[in-house]
């Protein structure tokens, strides 16, 4: 199964569902990817509003 994009939260997932937000309107057309370890203390992800860790799409179209 391939990488998919949520359009919701934008977790890079493989299945059919998020499990972060329960959202099933995943993306195959995704760009740029984050990897964040520590959520708490990254400017980074507070600015794109990510509170878990976890790998993240930049753009999901």
């Amino acid at each position: 199964m391939t990488e998919q994009a949520c359009r919701e939260c934008h977790r890079i997932v493989e299945g059919l569902v998020c499990p972060i937000c329960g959202s099933s309107s995943l993306s195959k057309d995704w760009a740029g990817y984050i990897v964040v370890i520590d959520p708490r203390g990254s400017e980074i992800a507070a600015k794109l509003g990510i509170t878990l860790p976890g790998r993240y799409a930049l753009k999901v179209r």
